[in-house]
């Protein structure tokens, strides 16, 4: 079974950096989509970044730029966000499918079968 577990999240002032890190286990497949989303209180989930197996990256127009999605040779998954902004605020996820997402869905929820808890980003002006 998948588990995924975040780290990273805090409190910065706008204009600084985090980097989130997804610690990555029980992978019964060898290829994964994965991906970070975020959730602010009274929003919708909203995809920020996506990485195939093959690491082709997809960045939501909010984020491009600014952020960067990778991932490590065990699956590990980091986001490193620069030049933070206080609507970045939110609730940040770590996602991950078996298999391959078309380019058009990777920031979409409903293709992501496993889910971490979560790391909070909390960004003041």
């Amino acid at each position: 079974q998948v588990q995924l577990v975040e780290s990273g999240g805090g409190s910065v002032q706008a204009g600084g950096s985090l980097r989130l890190s997804c610690a990555a286990s029980g992978f019964a497949y060898e290829y994964y989509t994965m991906a970070w989303f975020r959730q602010a209180p009274g929003k919708e989930r909203e995809g920020v970044a996506a990485i195939g197996d093959d690491g082709r990256t997809t960045y939501a127009v909010s984020v491009k730029g600014r952020f960067t999605i990778s991932k490590d040779s065990a699956k590990n998954l980091y986001l490193q966000m620069n030049s933070l902004k206080p609507e970045d605020t939110a609730m940040y996820y770590c996602a991950a499918v078996s298999g391959v997402v078309a380019t058009a869905l990777r920031l979409a929820p409903n293709p992501y079968k496993n889910w971490g808890q979560g790391t909070q980003v909390t960004v003041s002006s």
